[in-house]
C-alpha cells in the first residue's frame, strides 16, 4: 500500500498538517504536499477513470505531464474541472472530486465499455454511427453528447479576479532547474536584464531529487548559492509558480503565473498572464521521462520511475511497499536505490538491455537488489491496483518466466527533451539516435525579424541529460544570449561536475518486442484517451501514414496532457508499422500553451462591466442629463435621439431633422475614427489603401475616399484631410477605427514593411462637433474672428481656428446636405466648446440631434452608410461610386479582385432609390421578388432594401436598395413582401431624394 514515510520529504513541513476532502472523505496531508502526494500518502491509489473505456486510473507522474489525476476542484464560484493533482499544491479546506464515472469512482457503470473494447477500436467513431440514418439525431448523438468531456462545466460566476502584466527583458529564461539558473547567472553577470520563471514552487528541478556534486559541493548547496547570487543582481527577476506558456514571433512570450492557487483566500489576483517581449529566450525546460508499453501498464500503481523517487524524496511518500523497476536506461536505477534507502523492498530490476547498466547498476547490486538483464514485463496483474507482474524475455513474444508480487511498477523508457516552446515559433528538431529522442536542431532555430535565432535551448531541453553536460550547455546558452545582445560575458568557468559513467540506452518501444496481439491490445500509449499500441498499428494498416492523421484517427496525444507521455512512443510504433525510420515519420505540431491556462487569465480584467469598456465622448454627461436615448455603436454609446417629455422617438427624430434643415443642429461626432498617417511614404501608402488618388491632395484640403479589402469589397469610407506633405488625417466610421487601424498595420508589417509610414489612432484624443444647418456659419461667427465665409473657406477644405481660448481644426464637410462645419478640438475642451455652441445658438433655436436624424438626412441625400449599403459582398461599383475610383493609379487594394468576372458581372445588383407608391415605409432588409421560382421552389428575388426611413423633410417613406439592373429601370414599380403579410409597391428612383444639385451645403 502507499503511505507516508516516517522520515524524509524535503518539500513538506510536518509541523503544519493540512486537511482536505476527496470524494467527500476527510484526508490529511502537510503543507508543501501536492494533491497527488497527499492522496498517495492516504493510500488513494485509484484516482479516476479513463475517457473511453472507463478503466481505473492511478497517478503516473509527478509533474505537468500527468494524464490521469484530473479532478473537479472547489465549489461555487471557485469550482474548476480537470485540475491536475500533480501540480496542485495542497491547502487547508481543499475539496476535490474524481471525474468521468457514475455513480461512483469504485463502481462505474461506464466500465462496461472496457468489456466491449473489441467493438470500440481506433476510428470506431467514423464507422459506427452511419446507419440507420435517422438514428443519429435521436439515438447516437444524445449518447455521444452525454458521454463527451471529462469534468463538469462551472455554473457559477468566477469568484476570483485575474490580471495581465506587460514586461520587457533582454533575456527570458524558462525553467528554474540547475540549467535555467546557470543560464540566467551567465546572462545576468554580463549585464543583461533577465527574467527567470519556474513553473513549480521549488528551484533546482530534478537535480534536487537526484543529487550530485557541483564544484565539489552538494547540488542543493550549489542551487542555494546560485539563487543568492541571482537575487543580489538588480537586473535579474525571479518568479516561481510561473509557466512559459507559448513563444511567438518577434520575441513575444506568454507567461502564466499562479499567484493564489496555493492560498485561495489571500488578497490579490488568482492568476496573472504575462505578456513579455524578450530579445532572447532560453528554454531550460528540462526533459520528461517516457513510459514503457507493456500489457497492463495502465493499472493504478504503474508509475514513471522518476515520479516514484520524487514522491519518496520530495514528499516522504512511499507509493508502495514492493517496487519493481523496469527500464532500458541507467537513470531508473536511481529509483531502485532511493526505494531501498527508504527502507522499502525492490524485488527486482528488469533491464531490457542484455548488457545491463553502468555505475548506478553496480551501486544497486551492492545494496542487494536483484538485477535481471534482457528482461521485460509480459503483463501487470491487478485491476484497481497492481498486485504483481509476469516476467518475460524482452527478445521473446511474452512467454512468462516468473511471476513476482509487487504493488508498484516503476518504469522508464528514456527521456525526451521538452521541445514544445522551441517548436512553437518554427524551431526544427533533429532525431538523436543514441538517446532515442528528438532534440532542438541548433542550426535551425526560431528566427526573429533580423533573421537571427532568438530562442536558445539549454540543458536537458537541448538533449544534455546528465548534470555535468546540462550545466555546461546552460552556461554556454546564457553566454550565447548575452553575446547576441552585444554584451560581454564574464570571464568565469562553467561549473564542474564529474558524471558517473552510464551504459547506453537501448530504444524499447514495445515490451516484449515480439508481443502478440493480445498483449498489444492491453499495452497503452495514451492513458487518458485509451489509445493502445494495437490502435496505432490498426491506423497504419488502414492507410493513416501521416502522424497528424494518425493522431486524429486514434486521438493519440489529444488529451489534456497533449501527448507529453504518449507521442514519442506512439510515433515510434507508427514508424515500425510503416517500416520507416522515426525521423521520416516526424512529430505532431507543438502548439501553445504548454499546459492549460485558465480562461480567467486569458480574459484578465475583461469581465463584467470591464468586459467591453463603455467608451464615452466628452459630451456624454450632457447627453445623459438631457434625456438622450442611447444607441450602441461599437464600444461607444451615441444618442439615438433626444425625446422631450412624452415625445415618441419618431417625433423626436422628426423634430431634430426639421430644426436642423431649417435653422441649426449640433451633432456629437467625436466617435468617428481619426487615424493619423505620417511619414515620407505616407502618400504612396494612402494611394494603395484608398480607391481614389490621395497623394495629389493638397495640404488644407479634404477628399472623400473608399477603402476596400484585398478581395475588392468595400470595408470603410470617410473624409481624408491632408495636414502637410507627410501627414494625412483619415476619418473612419465609428465602429471601424480599430479595425481599419489594424488593417493598415497588417499591410505595413507584412507587405510594405520597408515603407516609412507611421499610423496612430487618435480617435479619443479629439472631440468633434458637427455644426449643421443654414445658420451654422452665423453661430460660428459669434465665437471666432477667423474667416469662415464661403469665399474664404471653400467646401472640402479645412483650417485652424480659435473659438475664444480654444484652438480648433475646422472641416468644411457635410453628411447631411446642409451647410456644415465639423470642429475638432482636444478632448479636454470638447464639453466647453459644446456649451459655447449651445449658448451662442440659442437665438437660432439650436437643436442637438442624434444618430437616427443623421441617418435619415444622409439617406435623403443618397449618401451610403457602411454596414447598411454594404454587407461584405458589395463593391464600390455596385453603389454607383465609380467616380471615387482612380483611373490613373496602377494599383490599390482590391483593384485586381474587382477585375474578376464575378465582380464585373453586369447582373450584379446596383444601388437605387425607392419610393413607395402609397408613401409608406418599406421594412428594412425586405427583398424584391421577381417572376418564377428558383431550384428550391422559392420566389426569385431581384433586389433588397439596404436603408429605409420616414423622411419628415419629404413627408413620405424613402429607401435605398440594391436592385438587378436598377439604374436602367428608373420609374419601374417592384414589389417587396413584408414579414407583416403586407406587400409594398415601390418605384425605382434616383437615390438622391433631396437637393440633388447640392445648393444647400453652399449657402
Amino acid at each position: 500500500m502507499s503511505t507516508r514515510l516516517a522520515f524524509g520529504g524535503r518539500r513538506i513541513d510536518r509541523t503544519k498538517p493540512v486537511e482536505f476532502r476527496f470524494n467527500g472523505k476527510r484526508l490529511k496531508g502537510f503543507a508543501g504536499d501536492t494533491l497527488a502526494s497527499a492522496l498517495l500518502a492516504n493510500d488513494q491509489v485509484m484516482v479516476g477513470r479513463s475517457f473511453k473505456y472507463h478503466r481505473p486510473r492511478g497517478i503516473v507522474a509527478s509533474g505537468a505531464e500527468e494524464p490521469n489525476a484530473l479532478f473537479n476542484m472547489g465549489k461555487g464560484g471557485r469550482f474548476e474541472p480537470n485540475q491536475r493533482a500533480t501540480t496542485t499544491e495542497l491547502f487547508d479546506g481543499l475539496s476535490v472530486t474524481s471525474q468521468n464515472h457514475w455513480p461512483s469512482l469504485e463502481f462505474d457503470v461506464g466500465a462496461i465499455n472496457n468489456h466491449l473494447a473489441r467493438f470500440f477500436p481506433a476510428g470506431f467513431y467514423y464507422k459506427t454511427f452511419m446507419f440507420p440514418q435517422f438514428a443519429w439525431k435521436h439515438v447516437y448523438e444524445p449518447i455521444v453528447r452525454q458521454s463527451a468531456g471529462l469534468g463538469r462545466a462551472p455554473k457559477d460566476r468566477d469568484a476570483d479576479r485575474y490580471e495581465h502584466f506587460y514586461a520587457f527583458f533582454d533575456v527570458v529564461v524558462i525553467g528554474g532547474g540547475v540549467a535555467g539558473l546557470q543560464a540566467a547567472r551567465a546572462a545576468g553577470a554580463a549585464g543583461a536584464k533577465v527574467l527567470v520563471m519556474e513553473q513549480t514552487a521549488d528551484w533546482g528541478g530534478r537535480a534536487m531529487v537526484d543529487g550530485g556534486t557541483v564544484d565539489g559541493q552538494p547540488v542543493a548547496e550549489f542551487v542555494a548559492e546560485t539563487l543568492a547570487a541571482l537575487e543580489a543582481m538588480e537586473n535579474v527577476t525571479l518568479r516561481t509558480r510561473m509557466m512559459g506558456a507559448g513563444v511567438y514571433d518577434h520575441g513575444y512570450l506568454l507567461g502564466y503565473e499562479r499567484l493564489r492557487d496555493h492560498s485561495p483566500d489571500a488578497p490579490g489576483p488568482r492568476h496573472r498572464l504575462w505578456r513579455i517581449r524578450g530579445d532572447r529566450i532560453v528554454t531550460a525546460t528540462g526533459a520528461i521521462e517516457r513510459p514503457l508499453s507493456f500489457a497492463g501498464n495502465d493499472v493504478p500503481g504503474v508509475m514513471l520511475a522518476s515520479a516514484v523517487r520524487d514522491y519518496i524524496v520530495d514528499y516522504g511518500v512511499s507509493p508502495g511497499d514492493r517496487v519493481v523497476v523496469v527500464t532500458n536506461n541507467d537513470d531508473a536505477y536511481r529509483t531502485a536505490i532511493a526505494v531501498r534507502q527508504a527502507g522499502l523492498a525492490v524485488p527486482v530490476i528488469l533491464d531490457a538491455r542484455l548488457g545491463g547498466g553502468g555505475a548506478l547498476a553496480e551501486e544497486a547490486t551492492k545494496l542487494g537488489i536483484r538485477v535481471e538483464t534482457g528482461m521485460g514485463v509480459a503483463r501487470v496483474h491487478g485491476a484497481r491496483r497492481v498486485e504483481g507482474i509476469s516476467v518475460c524475455a524482452q527478445a521473446g513474444e511474452g512467454a512468462v518466466l516468473e511471476r513476482i508480487a509487487c504493488d508498484v511498477v516503476a518504469m522508464s523508457g528514456g527521456w525526451s527533451p521538452v521541445v514544445h516552446l522551441w517548436s512553437h515559433c518554427g524551431g526544427k528538431l533533429v532525431w538523436d539516435e543514441a538517446q532515442a529522442h528528438f532534440r532542438p536542431d541548433g542550426d535551425k532555430p526560431p528566427l526573429g525579424a533580423d533573421g537571427a535565432g532568438f530562442v536558445v535551448p539549454a540543458g536537458a531541453a537541448n538533449g544534455a541529460l546528465s548534470l555535468g553536460a546540462g550545466l555546461a550547455d546552460a552556461d554556454a546558452a546564457g553566454r550565447h544570449a548575452a553575446r547576441d545582445l552585444g554584451l560581454k560575458p564574464a570571464k568565469s568557468a562553467a561549473p564542474k561536475v564529474e558524471d558517473a559513467p552510464e551504459s547506453p540506452l537501448e530504444a524499447v518501444w514495445l515490451m516484449p518486442q515480439g508481443a502478440g496481439v493480445k498483449l498489444r491490445m492491453k499495452a497503452w500509449l495514451d492513458y487518458q484517451n485509451d489509445v493502445k499500441v494495437s490502435d496505432v498499428q490498426l491506423a497504419a494498416r488502414e492507410g493513416y501514414e501521416s502522424v497528424e492523421h494518425t493522431k486524429r484517427y486514434t486521438t493519440l496525444g489529444m488529451a489534456t496532457d497533449q501527448g507529453k507521455l504518449s507521442n514519442i512512443n506512439g510515433l515510434a510504433i507508427l514508424s515500425d508499422a510503416l517500416g520507416r525510420p522515426i525521423p521520416q515519420t516526424g512529430t505532431t505540431t507543438f502548439r501553445p500553451p504548454y499546459t492549460p491556462i485558465s480562461m480567467g487569465a486569458i480574459a484578465g480584467e475583461a469581465r463584467g462591466e470591464t468586459f467591453q469598456p463603455l467608451r464615452r465622448t466628452p459630451m456624454h454627461d450632457w447627453h445623459e442629463a438631457h434625456g438622450a436615448h442611447w444607441e450602441p455603436v461599437g464600444q461607444w454609446r451615441r444618442p439615438y435621439c433626444y425625446p422631450r417629455g412624452e415625445e415618441s422617438h419618431a417625433a423626436a427624430v422628426a423634430r431634430e431633422i426639421m430644426a436642423t434643415r431649417e435653422s441649426l443642429g449640433l451633432l456629437d461626432a467625436s466617435t468617428l475614427g481619426k487615424l493619423i498617417v505620417k511619414g515620407p511614404d505616407a502618400g504612396r501608402f494612402m494611394d494603395m489603401l484608398y480607391t481614389n488618388m490621395m497623394s495629389t491632395l493638397k495640404p488644407g484640403r479634404c477628399r472623400y475616399g473608399l477603402m476596400c479589402s484585398e478581395n475588392g469589397f468595400l470595408i470603410d469610407d470617410g473624409v481624408v484631410a491632408r495636414i502637410d506633405d507627410q501627414t494625412f488625417l483619415c476619418h473612419t466610421t465609428t465602429g471601424g477605427a480599430e479595425r481599419i487601424h489594424a488593417h493598415m498595420e497588417e499591410w505595413l508589417q507584412t507587405e510594405w514593411w520597408d515603407w516609412q509610414v507611421y499610423v496612430a489612432n487618435v480617435t479619443e484624443q479629439f472631440a468633434q462637433i458637427g455644426v449643421v444647418g443654414p445658420k451654422a456659419r452665423k453661430v460660428l461667427e459669434k465665437l471666432t474672428d477667423d474667416d469662415l465665409s464661403a469665399e474664404g473657406f471653400a467646401f472640402m477644405a479645412w483650417k485652424d481656428a480659435t473659438f475664444g481660448e480654444i484652438g480648433a481644426r475646422v472641416f468644411r464637410i457635410s453628411f447631411s446636405g446642409e451647410l456644415s462645419f465639423e470642429i475638432a478640438v482636444p478632448a479636454s475642451h470638447g464639453r466647453a466648446l459644446w456649451d459655447k455652441l449651445l449658448a451662442a445658438g440659442q437665438e437660432f433655436g439650436v437643436t442637438p440631434y442624434g444618430t437616427e436624424a443623421l441617418h435619415v438626412m444622409r439617406a435623403e441625400k443618397g449618401f451610403i452608410m457602411i454596414g447598411d449599403e454594404t454587407d461584405g459582398t458589395v463593391i464600390p461599383q455596385d453603389l454607383g461610386l465609380d467616380w471615387a475610383i482612380s483611373k490613373k493609379k496602377e494599383d490599390y487594394l482590391g483593384k485586381r479582385a474587382q477585375a474578376r468576372s464575378h465582380m464585373s458581372d453586369p447582373n450584379r445588383w446596383k444601388l437605387v432609390g425607392l419610393e413607395t407608391v402609397d408613401g409608406s415605409v418599406i421594412p428594412d432588409g425586405a427583398y424584391a421578388v421577381a417572376e418564377g421560382t428558383n431550384a428550391n421552389g422559392q420566389r426569385r428575388v431581384q433586389g433588397r432594401v439596404t436603408s429605409s426611413y420616414f423622411s419628415p423633410t419629404l413627408g413620405r417613406g424613402i429607401a435605398m436598395g440594391l436592385v438587378l439592373h436598377g439604374p436602367d429601370r428608373m420609374g419601374e414599380v417592384i414589389e417587396f413582401p413584408g414579414t407583416d403579410g403586407k406587400t409594398y409597391s415601390a418605384k425605382i428612383v434616383d437615390p438622391v431624394f433631396y437637393d440633388k444639385d447640392g445648393e444647400k451645403q453652399n449657402v
